[in-house]
């Protein structure tokens, strides 16, 4: 990779040039967090600098209203290991991971947030644990600096669903501090609250994950992004996960399993029907019952199941089929290589800083 050169007059040795990609890209969506970039940035060098790897930061401005992007534009004339991508508007925490994790270079990934909730300083032990022979490394925060009703009950119940759900056994899927080996999630690809179960995609495919407990802090300036309300959007992608996992490519054995469901119990409902009309004394009446209904309801949703399960099918081969496309808008990028994989590129603006790569 030839890294781009700004026009920016910059200290002497701040720019940082390789004709090799970097070992490792640590990933950081911003949104909002304009008190915290500068503390963040001083630490992340002062980590992973003295691990003797080269390195980039990809900085993702998920849209933010703040003065976030003049700070981001000033480390990043500051230093070239550190490229921005900035976002048309809010997009979400997935979608901002899934921009940088495209536009990364490095052999290992490492996402984090910008709150300075996680610590910079435990990419050296995600590392060392990833040397061990895994793919995947996740941060737990054992230790949690959260409020308790309405940040650490509501995680500890749905880190548990996820892990009976899922099959894969972890703590806190919550934690961004994780260390990915590039061919793992390179190709992932990320929608809703889905970046929490990149973990368990990589196991599904047979990555080895492991879990070490990390460093959490409590946030000192800003405002958290999240809610309760994220709990429950978080159990419904879960649920979305786990129907892509066994049903992504054969929708019609979810769909018909349950038109089946539904034939059967319209079939019984029409044997009770006639059992009580013809072979009990007094005789029932069709009319004195709701099961003519159900036996025309249940056979109505029957067949619908299995006309979705068709049409699902439809589009199961169009969509693997179709023109592959990202799910976030760039808006401009900073020190970005042109050379850019043209997946990654596609997505900016015209107007953007670095042009899209021609076909």
């Amino acid at each position: 990779m030839v890294p781009v050169l700004a026009t920016e007059t910059l200290p002497q040795g701040a720019m940082i040039e390789s004709a090799q990609a970097p070992e490792l890209s640590v990933v950081i969506p911003v949104y909002n967090e304009e008190d915290n970039l500068h503390r963040l940035y001083e630490k992340v060098v002062s980590s992973i600098d003295p691990l003797g790897k080269s390195w980039e930061l990809l900085l993702i401005d998920d849209g933010s209203s703040d003065n976030s992007y003049s700070i981001l534009q000033e480390i990043s004339a500051a230093d070239h290991r550190v490229k921005v991508i900035r976002f048309l508007r809010n997009f979400g925490q997935t979608a901002a991971l899934s921009a940088g994790i495209d536009f990364a270079d490095g052999e290992i990934i490492i996402p984090m947030d910008a709150d300075l909730q996680n610590d910079p300083a435990d990419v050296s032990r995600l590392l060392a644990k990833l040397d061990e022979g895994f793919d995947v490394v996740s941060g737990w925060r054992k230790e949690r600096q959260d409020e308790f009703f309405t940040r650490l009950v509501p995680s500890w119940t749905a880190n548990k669903m996820i892990s009976v759900i899922s099959g894969v056994p972890l703590h806190d899927y919550g934690c961004s501090l994780k260390a990915y080996r590039r061919e793992v999630i390179k190709d992932v690809k990320l929608y809703g609250e889905m970046h929490r179960f990149v973990p368990i995609y990589a196991t599904w495919m047979g990555a080895k994950v492991a879990e070490i407990p990390v460093t959490h802090h409590a946030r000192q300036y800003g405002k958290s992004k999240y809610g309760l309300s994220r709990t429950f959007k978080v159990i419904l992608d879960l649920v979305t996960v786990k129907f892509l996992s066994s049903y992504a490519t054969k929708p019609i054995h979810i769909f018909g399993f349950i038109g089946l469901g539904c034939f059967v119990i319209s079939v019984l409902g029409f044997a009770w029907m006639i059992y009580l009309k013809f072979f009990v004394t007094p005789p029932t009446s069709f009319i004195e019952t709701p099961l003519p209904v159900l036996v025309a309801m249940f056979f109505m949703l029957g067949v619908q199941f299995i006309l979705m399960g068709l049409l699902a099918e439809i589009m199961v081969r169009t969509y693997h089929e179709s023109q592959d496309k990202r799910i976030y808008k760039v808006k401009s990028t900073l020190n970005v290589d042109p050379s850019t994989p043209s997946m990654a590129m596609d997505s900016i603006q015209p107007n953007s800083l670095v042009p899209p790569k021609r076909r």
